[in-house]
């Protein structure tokens, strides 16, 4: 997106892990650390978003992982962390984002994998 002029936000946990990233695009590219199962860092994101480009007209819910193994095995200290990436991040950063997207007439993009069509095995957590 920043490729063809477009503004970008980017969020991770690790911001240095994508600083690098944004560097040949000047200010069109910014980025911000975002815990997505941070509601408060959620908003704080989009607070930023609004305050160095006026608003956004996408988001792209991106973060997630997977946890392999067999059901009875699993302790909810391994699971439920999975959980509150992959589904509650997805909803605080959406609640965030949505008074802004709605005043842009923006989009929502929600990111999956295949496993959601073909699953495998140790993949019922996922």
């Amino acid at each position: 997106a920043a490729q063809r002029g477009d503004r970008v936000i980017a969020t991770a946990r690790n911001v240095k892990m994508i600083e690098e990233m944004a560097e040949p695009f000047g200010g069109r590219m910014i980025t911000l650390p975002l815990d997505v199962t941070d509601a408060a860092a959620a908003k704080a994101a989009v607070a930023k978003a609004v305050e160095t480009f006026g608003g956004f007209d996408v988001l792209v819910n991106n973060a997630g992982y997977a946890l392999f193994g067999a059901i009875e095995e699993g302790t909810p200290e391994e699971y439920r962390p999975m959980f509150e990436v992959n589904v509650f991040g997805l909803i605080e950063t959406t609640r965030a984002a949505l008074p802004v997207l709605r005043r842009s007439g923006g989009t929502i993009v929600n990111m999956s994998s295949g496993a959601g069509i073909e699953g495998r095995g140790g993949g019922g957590y996922y």
